[in-house]
């Protein structure tokens, strides 16, 4: 066997363990989601639907709660992402324009809240709205998403400041700019690819959330994660319609993530020259 052909091989295997990885149960779930009720609680179940029907998609339309969960993920992932950006743009470039022990310090405890397990701070966290009368508020839910994506907007952001000419900035100061007017004014606009890749992973982590959306919602703030897992109640599953609502759940990201494409991978690499 030549090596041109082992490569070959291993790159089939890899593309075939690729699509039975991802590919397979997303198609699956299209598949059930087409489904009538009956068939798609069929056993053995069926690969494609033996007759289509829209009559999921409809059932779950009609719901005035699913708009509702739609418009408060909407809501939610919009203002943590926003909230995480205007943190974490000025500590990212204090920390790096300073390199201070303190500093670095900091990035090491960000990383480290980063690797917690959510369901441990969960509790605590729900108390501590509890007791601040925040639960099923929009406000609570944006705080906890928040928490999640500081450390990790922190840390793209310091890697695309690192990579940053600080010949642009100096020039900016020599030119009258404080160092703070040089921040908005010269570094942001140059930075915006990594601030843009920033903000869709900040936008994706909360839209994708679920265990805190679950502790800190009950009905005006639930989000729709929450409103899909409340198809399987304690004496049936929903298949068709759970399957139809997150089939419309995952095609906002889909498309958002497919049109971006070219910005994140442009934005990934800013922080891969240093001068």
């Amino acid at each position: 066997m030549t090596p041109r052909l082992t490569l070959q091989l291993i790159a089939g295997f890899a593309i075939l363990l690729f699509l039975s990885a991802y590919v397979f149960p997303y198609f699956y779930l299209l598949s059930t989601s087409l489904k009538p009720a009956v068939d798609a609680i069929t056993v053995p179940p069926t690969l494609l639907p033996e007759a289509f029907s829209l009559q999921n998609y409809l059932t779950v339309l009609a719901n005035p709660g699913t708009l509702k969960s739609f418009s408060n993920s909407l809501i939610i992932a919009l203002c943590s992402t926003l909230l995480s950006l205007v943190l974490s743009v000025p500590a990212a470039y204090g920390i790096t324009r300073y390199s201070t022990v303190p500093g670095r310090l900091f990035l090491v405890l960000a990383l480290c809240a980063r690797m917690i397990p959510y369901i441990s701070i969960g509790v605590p966290l729900f108390n501590f709205m509890k007791n601040l009368h925040l639960i099923d508020t929009h406000l609570a839910v944006i705080l906890a998403h928040t928490t999640i994506n500081l450390p990790l907007s922190i840390w793209l952001m310091c890697s695309f400041f690192e990579g940053f000419p600080t010949a642009i900035e100096e020039a900016a100061r020599v030119d009258g700019c404080s160092r703070f007017g040089a921040l908005i004014r010269v570094i942001v606009p140059v930075a915006s690819g990594g601030i843009a890749v920033t903000a869709i992973f900040a936008f994706l982590t909360s839209w994708n959330e679920f265990l805190f959306s679950l502790l800190l919602t009950t009905v005006n703030a639930k989000t729709a994660p929450i409103a899909i897992a409340e198809f399987n109640t304690q004496y049936s599953v929903d298949w068709g319609a759970m399957a139809a609502m997150s089939i419309l759940f995952s095609l906002p990201v889909m498309l958002f993530s497919f049109f971006m494409q070219k910005r994140i991978v442009s934005g990934l690499t800013m922080g891969a020259v240093k001068q």
